[in-house]
């Protein structure tokens, strides 16, 4: 077997096996407020960042405050602003998106920010009494997600989704390392 053969083999291994381990730790989370007390959303709830004190929960009934699932939904503040819907991942993630009801004519959107800039916007929803989906339509990584309305506290938002990025394990390093080391020792003793 001759040597650009052979390296080649253990250098597509390498890569293989380096890509199987980092590609198994994606999370897929969804909040579904449906343990919340009625009341404001806890500033850490889901293990986000609620600090804007805009979001507030709810469980009774109330049309056309419709739940996605469960009872659990949660809403701004009547006539709050968009800064006050800031919600911080605290790591970087795929924004899914969220179910939204409420008030026809409510217009609402997204906005998606990594490190501090804005980075995409979603379409628009008009919400009514049946929980409609609203994607964020991107599927770069984000930190932040914003709601935009000129309503808000006419809608409530339920079933609030986001895929954490993979973070390696510390053996997915370890491999990577020792297949790199076994590659540069086999091309030493080829050389020689």
């Amino acid at each position: 077997m001759s040597c650009p053969s052979t390296l080649r083999r253990m250098a597509l291994a390498a890569a293989l096996l380096s890509s199987l381990s980092f590609a198994g730790g994606a999370q897929a989370e969804v909040l579904n407020f449906d343990d919340l007390a009625d009341g404001l959303v806890p500033l850490n709830y889901g293990g986000l960042d609620w600090s804007s004190f805009g979001w507030i929960a709810f469980s009774t009934p109330a049309d056309p405050y419709t739940a996605h699932s469960g009872a659990g939904r949660i809403a701004n503040d009547f006539l709050a602003s968009d800064a006050s819907s800031l919600i911080g991942f605290g790591q970087a993630v795929r924004f899914d998106g969220a179910w939204f009801a409420g008030q026809s004519g409510a217009v609402l959107s997204f906005e998606l920010f990594y490190q501090g800039q804005r980075v995409a916007s979603s379409q628009s929803l008009d919400p009514s009494a049946t929980p409609t989906f609203l994607a964020s339509g991107y599927a770069g990584l984000v930190d932040a997600v914003q709601v935009k309305s000129q309503n808000h506290g006419e809608f409530v938002m339920d079933d609030f989704s986001f895929t954490a990025a993979p973070v390696p394990e510390p053996q997915s390093y370890a491999l990577l390392l020792g297949g790199l080391i076994g590659i540069a020792a086999l091309v030493r003793r080829r050389q020689a």
